[in-house]
């Protein structure tokens, strides 16, 4: 089984989830009292979120690199950013840890491939929703069309994050309104809908909607469980 290191605390309320999945899957592929060879490195989330209001990718991107040579120092095979928007600096994470970094966005787009889903919805934060990064990452790598919310929902989305479930706070009307989104963007040409910030998978799932949802946290878990235990497939 190969190590993980695992850049968490983006925020801690989603970590708590990856680090639940990754030994949960472990256990239940392996049986016994198998447990998943992890290496967590839980961030502040508060200085990152100030730089990324601010778009300061830069400063956003400091402590994370610190975070991967750390890993690497301590015995790390492979690097996971538990958050999506932090991919924004996918690229700058891996060049410092020099290891492969099971980047987020392959894990969804192998997913929406194996459905054959051509256009999907993407929820996120602003920066998710707004940037080139994650939309380009599933065109470029997986032909995959990727439409946004508008302006006022992308708003709401973008709140209900930073606000709420970041926080740890699950409301019934951010639910409600979630769903709709979801909805506008079905009637959209979405035939399905990425749940691309980590926490999302805290307030809405599959039970929820008959739109096929594609939760990227789990399916980030299942990636790297895959990648992790390909000697033991």
């Amino acid at each position: 089984m190969r190590t993980i290191g695992l850049i968490g605390g983006m925020s801690w309320e989603s970590s708590i989830s990856y680090y639940q999945g990754l030994n949960t899957g472990v256990q239940q592929r392996l049986g016994g009292l198998h447990s998943a060879k992890v290496i967590l490195h839980s961030l502040d989330f508060a200085p990152i979120a100030d730089a990324q209001r601010n778009q300061d990718w830069d400063r956003a991107a400091h402590p994370l690199i610190a975070a991967a040579k750390g890993l690497r120092l301590a015995g790390a095979e492979g690097i996971m950013i538990g958050t999506n928007t932090m991919h924004v600096v996918a690229d700058k994470v891996q060049q410092a840890a020099a290891l492969p970094l099971l980047h987020i966005a392959d894990a969804v787009g192998q997913a929406l491939r194996d459905d054959n889903i051509s256009t999907v919805g993407l929820l996120g934060t602003r920066f998710t929703m707004t940037l080139p990064f994650y939309r380009d990452h599933l065109k470029t790598h997986y032909g995959i069309d990727t439409l946004v919310p508008d302006e006022d929902d992308q708003q709401k989305v973008h709140d209900v994050i930073y606000q709420e479930l970041c926080v740890g706070r699950i409301e019934a009307t951010s639910k409600q309104a979630y769903l709709a989104v979801c909805d506008r963007l079905a009637q959209r040409g979405a035939q399905g809908i990425i749940l691309g910030c980590t926490e999302i998978g805290l307030l809405i799932n599959q039970q929820d909607t008959p739109l096929a949802l594609y939760d990227s946290a789990q399916l980030h878990v299942d990636y790297a469980l895959d990648w992790a235990l390909s000697s033991q497939n």
